[in-house]
């Protein structure tokens, strides 16, 4: 419930850098809330940083779930409630004997509070980013939400807009409401409100006061001004993804009560079928039943806990295997970046190496200033042992021995793991380390074939990574900044604007130029890392024309790294760096630019990335979503990347699509909010890596093709005057990727037909006309509505020969006649003038049209799809009458 705000079309996002595993090895899904005994257990509320400290919030918060669990506990028909709730208190807060966190991290949270406002100020949202029947992101509410009884007044009750949002956020159902079609035709030619159900009423108001809804028709549209206004009192008991502000709904929308012909995002992204039936078939209904009795569940349980002094322990493999492909040099340049440059001041920080033994290098070290960086710095291995053997369970037993020294537990610490495979022991301490309390980030190199590695990270609400041996490849750098501080304060992390690395030739040359826009600037640093003997010629000019050489840069030959920071904040615009191979043989050359935010008043613009892992089986996709906005508000038509670092072939570019088609859908984008000259002409740029995946079962050599097109979901109807026009998003050959072969568009007069039996409804001829475009491109198709007028044999009930209504939909083929799935259902209402000739409309009849084409981005569907998010509005109610629907 939510709606989307656009930041303008901006942007130029420079990459989005994915390290890929291609092996068989089975990826688990996050743990996350679990349902046992019909009760959610593990849901974590994480309140932002930046929020002030309110002695109300908490208890709100606490009313608020209490609420719902009952609440959804009969809306479900005694299936689930919620028994077990965390709430993350910010560190910016007072300390007030909370518990300490143990593997709880913001990032991982369920439900976020910030008072970060979009264009519609306190609407609560869930990010949904999947497809009908799929988990969201997280639930989003304001602080101001929470702490303001005057607003429950339009949006009802706290605890019903959490049902509403943990329906959309748990089973992936969708908004039964429409702002930007409020009215629709249905197919007896009367005007309906687009609702669920039916049975809500109300009455039309136009300009002046009540009216027919007949006068809400002026020339075939609806007239500006008219509006249906809810009755407070109800009658109907659906449905919760309307209209939860009504005392009396108090269910979902099922078969019997579903409205199939309402143009909502609930139809449109789950073939017709209602919330109920949705909800109904997900896992947790599958694993449930309905508890016994008439009593209600026990009230939620909550734990309240804060992190305390953050500890970091880098538990780093010197086995004979960090020899190969100078793994250990590309090791400590990574190492010194995040000492020196990521880790958050006041942190602690231990390092341990290990190969079938741990060693402790650096007992804990408090980073309060540059020096303390260094010290670090100077404990990092330097040599690798003659011994092949690794264990990583021993690296793991001396770093907890290390964190384990500050407060006698390694609860909320944080284990950076760097291995080079080789132990296929790791399952010997899996228990222990689940246990610990830690979190466990971990990074594979040469081969992403270490077993349970996975299971140490995710399980602990870690991220893997996987870095390919490779020299020009910078993914080291790009883990080591990826992984989460776990607060959540985007003000004062390190954002990475820029990673690069390429093999360049004697005395030739690396030159890029890389964008700082306006939101980061502070703390900006070059760094500057290469392969063999000393330093490139570095030549960094800024966009005022100074100019930085390699005696700017601090330079340490030992790891083969310069860096640079920029004294201030650094100059907006465009950067130019040129690096000169001066040597005499090939050398891999490599830049990584970070900031923070140039102001605590402005959130700067991010991108998290993220793999999509429920199908990890051959032929199933994977899907990479990248989410880009800055606060709240999403950036819109960005121009975003996928890098794919196999484990030795070639890396795979692949453009990631963002408005329109697929497995992703927003409501109306919010206003633009303003952006700054700069801004507008230079873009932005960020890099993020969004760890490793696996794929079980690739074959090893060519294979069938067995991918077919996407699946289109944006068709609609954009223009019914003379003719009618139809537009959608073209899907690839393979899902999102390519081109397809062709289309197939089916109509009829009946939607049931059409759901139930595309295959025989009535086929639009598009042979002759061209073939589809490249994914991505929007596609139109114009056809004249005389060809549809009825004859005798299919008059609607009901329907005059003056109008009609025709339901249509479209499916892809590509070259070996594998067929999408049928697309979502436009629906057109067609006024024929009385003295036009009537046309029989024979289920086998052939219709002609004009298809074009319109260069545009799309979202397509399966295997590639860029996360904006599904900021599915809140329904506001008018505080008097309870609703109020305006055209």
């Amino acid at each position: 419930m939510t709606r989307w705000d656009n930041v303008g079309p901006v942007c130029s996002l420079k990459s989005v850098t994915l390290l890929v595993a291609l092996i068989p090895e089975l990826l688990f899904l996050g743990a996350g809330v679990q349902l046992q005994d019909n009760g959610y257990d593990g849901l974590l509320i994480a309140i932002n940083p930046q929020v002030s400290e309110d002695q109300n919030l908490i208890p709100n918060i606490k009313e608020m779930i209490t609420e719902a669990s009952f609440y959804l506990f009969n809306a479900t028909k005694r299936r689930v409630f919620f028994r077990n709730i965390k709430i993350l208190i910010p560190t910016t807060w007072k300390a007030n004997n909370y518990s300490k966190v143990k593997q709880e991290l913001y990032e991982k949270a369920n439900v976020i509070v910030t008072d970060w406002y979009g264009a519609h100020g306190d609407d609560p949202y869930t990010l949904q980013y999947r497809g009908c029947g799929k988990e969201g992101k997280y639930i989003h509410f304001t602080s101001n939400f929470l702490l303001n009884d005057d607003l429950t007044a339009g949006y009802g009750p706290r605890g019903k807009v959490f049902v509403h949002e943990w329906a959309h956020l748990r089973w992936g159902v969708f908004d039964e409401y429409n702002n930007e079609k409020p009215f629709y035709i249905n197919g007896q030619n009367q005007i309906k409100v687009t609702r669920c159900s039916s049975d809500i009423t109300g009455i039309f108001v136009c300009e002046k006061g009540p009216c027919p809804q007949e006068n809400c028709i002026i020339s075939k549209l609806f007239k500006e001004g008219c509006m249906f206004i809810y009755n407070s009192t109800q009658n109907a008991t659906a449905s919760i993804m309307f209209m939860q502000s009504l005392s009396s709904v108090v269910e979902f929308c099922n078969a019997r009560t579903h409205n199939q012909e309402a143009p909502n995002l609930q139809n449109q992204m789950c073939s017709l079928r209602s919330a109920w039936d949705v909800i109904t078939d997900s896992a947790d209904f599958n694993h449930s039943f309905p508890m016994n009795g008439t009593g209600l569940p026990p009230p939620p349980v909550f734990s309240l806990i804060q992190a305390g002094d953050k500890v970091v322990c880098l538990v780093l493999d010197v086995s004979s295997k960090m020899e190969e492909a100078d793994r250990l040099l590309r090791l400590q340049q990574a190492a010194e970046f995040y000492l020196m440059q990521i880790v958050e001041i006041h942190t602690f920080v231990g390092i341990v190496s290990f190969n079938s033994k741990g060693e402790i290098r650096a007992q804990l070290h408090q980073i309060n200033s540059d020096d303390d960086r260094k010290l670090l710095v100077s404990h990092l291995p330097s040599t690798v042992s003659a011994e092949a053997q690794t264990s990583v369970c021993s690296g793991l037993k001396k770093g907890f021995e290390v964190v384990e020294k500050l407060n006698g537990k390694a609860h909320g610490s944080v284990m950076i793991l760097v291995t080079s495979g080789g132990d296929e022991h790791i399952g010997n301490c899996l228990l222990t380390v689940l246990s610990s309390g830690s979190t466990i980030h971990s990074i594979a190199l040469g081969s992403s074939v270490v077993e349970n590695l996975e299971e140490l990270s995710h399980h602990t609400g870690g991220v893997k990574f996987f870095v390919p041996d490779k020299s020009n490849s910078n993914s080291m750098i790009d883990a080591f900044s990826r992984i989460p501080s776990g607060t959540g304060d985007i003000f004062q992390q390190r954002i990475q604007l820029e990673s690069t690395g390429e093999n360049v030739k004697p005395h030739h040359q690396l030159k890029n130029t890389m964008t700082v826009d306006n939101s980061v600037g502070n703390d900006t640093t070059f760094l500057v890392t290469w392969q063999t003997s000393g330093p490139p010629e570095i030549a960094l000019v800024d966009p005022n024309g100074r100019k930085y050489y390699t005696s700017d840069f601090i330079t340490n030959p030992a790891l083969r790294t310069a860096r640079l920071c920029i004294p201030g904040t650094a100059e907006p615009g465009l950067w130019t760096y040129t690096l000169n191979n001066t040597h005499h043989s090939l050398q891999a050359l490599k830049v990584t630019v970070t900031s923070r935010a140039s102001s605590s008043a402005m959130p700067p613009a991010t991108v998290e990335v993220f793999v999509e892992r429920d199908s990890p089986r051959f032929p199933h996709p994977v899907m990479i979503y990248a989410n880009v906005r800055k606060g709240i508000y999403p950036i819109l038509n960005a121009t975003v990347t996928a890098t794919i670092e196999p484990e030795t072939a070639d890396p795979v570019v692949l453009k990631l699509f963002d408005d329109g088609a697929g497995n992703i859908q927003m409501n109306a984008p919010r206003k633009s909010v303003g952006r700054h000259e700069e801004e507008r002409k230079w873009g932005f740029s960020r890099v993020s890596s969004g760890g490793s995946f696996s794929v079980l079962g690739v074959p090893a050599g060519p294979h069938p093709d067995v991918f077919p097109p996407c699946k289109i979901i944006d068709l609609e109807v954009v223009k019914v005057e003379e003719e009618v026009t139809l537009s959608w998003t073209a899907p690839g050959e393979d899902y999102d990727q390519g081109q397809a072969n062709s289309y197939e568009i089916r109509m009829s007069q009946s939607l049931q037909k059409i759901q139930d039996d595309f295959n025989n409804a009535i086929l639009v001829n598009i042979s002759k006309l061209l073939s589809p475009q490249q994914a991505g491109t929007k596609e139109i198709f114009t056809f004249s509505p005389k060809l549809f007028t009825n004859g005798p044999d299919h008059q609607p009930d009901g329907e005059t020969q003056e109008s009609h209504r025709i339901y249509v939909a479209i499916r892809a083929i590509d070259k070996n006649s594998l067929k999408s799935a049928v697309s979502n259902i436009a629906q057109v209402s067609l006024f024929i003038p009385p003295n036009s000739a009537p046309v029989l409309a024979r289920d086998h009849l052939i219709l002609k049209g004009v298809l074009t084409a319109v260069s545009s981005i799309g979202i397509i569907c399966l295997t590639i799809a860029v996360t904006h998010y599904t900021l599915n509005r809140k329904k506001r109610a008018d505080k008097k009458e309870n609703g109020t629907k305006l055209i």
